[in-house]
C-alpha cells in the first residue's frame, strides 16, 4: 500500500528553499489573485516577498474563513493523562532525561481532571500523554478512553503513533480525531532532536497519517514545531504536500492543521529558525488560501493580544485555559508541565474577547449519535 513516504521522497528540501525564496512580488500577486491556488502559490505566499503583501493576504484568508466557517470558533481543552515518556527529544519537558517528576492519572484522577473541566464549560477534549507504550498504551487507553468518552461531546487524542488497527480499536471506543505533529519533515535535523526512544524512528511517525486515514478516524491533525529545523518555510510546505497526499488518498476524513512555535520548558533548545508574529500571520492566511475547508488551530502558546487579534482572521479551532500537566485542572503543580502556555485566560475571558469581535465561540458541535458506529461494533478499516 502506498504511504506519503513515496512522495517524500521526491521532495529536495534545499531546491524547495531555493524555490521559495526566489518568488518574486509579481509570483505573489499572481497568487493572490488565484481562485485555487497551486503549488507554486503557495510557494510565493511563504516567501519573503509575500512579507509586504500581508494586509490583501489576511484580508482574503479573512473572507474565506468567514465564507467557509461562518462567524465561529470552536473550543477545545487538552487533558494530559500522563507525563511518563520513553523517548529523550531535545525539545520537550517530558523527555524522559529530564529530571522532573512523574505522573500518570488512575481512574479517581482522571474524573476530577474531567469534572473540573466540564465546570470550565468544555465539550471537545484531546487527551494527551508522553510516549510510552509500556506504562500508558493501548491498555490503559481501553481502560480509561470509554469513561471518559461519555462525559464529552467529542474525543480526540494526542499520543505516541499507533498501529492501524489500534486506531479502528479506538474509534470503536469513541475516539473521533488524532493529532500527530511531525515536528520537522527534514529526516537529518529530525535525527538530531530525537535522540532515544521509539520517536526516533522517522518513517514510522511520518507514516502515522496514512495509518489514520486507513483506520477511517474522522478527523486527522498534522503540525510542524517551528523553530525546530532549519527552515520554517520549507517545513511548512512540506506539511502543506502532506496535507494534500492525505486529502486525495482519505477523503472520508477531515482535517485540521497547527502551526506551534517552540515554547521555554525544562531543558528546552534555542529555535534554529525564528518565525516571528508577522510571520506566523502570513503562514496562517496562506493556508487559508492555500486548503480553504482545511480547519487551522491556534493553541495558548500564542500571547493574549496575538490570539485576540489573528483568530478572526484564519483560525476556527482554538484552545483556552490550557493546562500542560497531569492533574493541571483540579491540581495544578506547574513542575509536571510538558511547556509554559503564553495565554493563561480562564475560558470565559477568552469567549468575551472572541465576542467581542463579532465572533461566536462554539462549545459543542458534535452529537454522538450522529455519523458514528454504536460503541462495541467495530467500523471497517478504510484502506486509501
Amino acid at each position: 500500500m502506498k504511504t506519503f513516504t513515496e512522495r517524500w521522497r521526491t521532495l529536495n528540501w534545499d531546491d524547495i528553499r531555493l524555490r521559495i525564496h526566489s518568488k518574486t512580488a509579481a509570483d505573489v500577486e499572481r497568487a493572490l489573485n488565484a481562485s485555487q491556488l497551486n503549488r507554486d502559490d503557495l510557494m510565493a505566499l511563504l516567501s519573503p516577498a509575500a512579507s509586504s503583501y500581508l494586509e490583501p493576504l489576511a484580508q482574503k484568508a479573512q473572507r474565506l474563513t468567514r465564507q467557509r466557517f461562518g462567524n465561529t470558533v470552536s473550543f477545545y481543552v487538552p487533558l494530559y493523562l500522563s507525563n511518563l515518556c520513553a523517548n529523550d527529544c531535545t525539545y520537550c519537558g517530558f523527555s524522559m532525561s529530564n529530571r522532573i517528576k512523574r505522573k500518570t492519572l488512575d481512574e479517581a484522577e482522571i474524573a476530577r481532571e474531567c469534572a473540573a473541566i466540564r465546570e470550565l464549560g468544555f465539550e471537545h477534549l484531546l487527551l494527551v500523554t508522553g510516549e510510552h507504550q509500556g506504562k500508558v498504551g493501548m491498555d490503559y487507553f481501553r481502560r480509561h478512553l470509554p469513561i471518559i468518552r461519555r462525559q464529552f461531546s467529542s474525543l480526540q487524542m494526542e499520543v505516541q503513533p499507533l498501529s492501524t488497527q489500534e486506531y479502528a480499536e479506538l474509534k470503536t471506543l469513541g475516539l473521533d480525531g488524532v493529532m500527530v505533529y511531525q515536528e520537522t519533515w527534514h529526516e537529518g535535523q529530525y535525527a538530531r532532536h530525537h535522540l532515544k526512544g521509539n520517536k526516533q524512528d522517522f518513517f514510522w511517525r511520518l507514516e502515522t497519517p496514512d495509518r489514520l486515514g486507513q483506520a477511517g478516524i474522522d478527523k486527522i491533525g498534522l503540525g510542524a514545531l517551528i523553530g525546530l529545523s532549519d527552515s520554517w518555510r520549507v517545513d511548512c510546505f512540506m506539511m502543506a504536500e502532506h496535507l494534500l497526499w492525505l486529502q486525495q488518498h482519505y477523503w472520508q476524513s477531515r482535517y485540521s492543521i497547527s502551526f506551534p512555535r517552540l515554547r521555554p520548558c525544562t531543558g528546552g533548545i534555542e529555535p534554529a529558525s525564528l518565525m516571528d508574529e508577522r510571520q506566523l500571520v502570513q503562514t496562517l492566511c496562506a493556508f487559508r488560501l492555500f486548503s480553504p475547508d482545511t480547519e487551522l488551530s491556534l493553541s495558548t502558546r500564542e500571547s493574549p493580544w496575538f490570539r485576540d487579534n489573528v483568530i478572526p482572521l484564519a483560525i476556527n479551532n482554538v484552545s483556552a485555559f490550557s493546562k500542560t500537566q497531569p492533574g493541571g485542572y483540579a491540581d495544578n503543580h506547574p513542575e509536571l508541565e510538558q511547556f509554559a502556555p503564553h495565554d493563561a485566560r480562564r475560558p470565559e475571558d477568552v469567549a468575551r474577547a472572541l465576542e467581542e469581535r463579532g465572533l461566536q465561540p462554539v462549545w459543542k458541535d458534535w452529537d454522538s449519535w450522529l455519523g458514528r458506529a454504536p460503541q462495541g461494533t467495530h467500523s471497517p478499516v478504510m484502506t486509501g
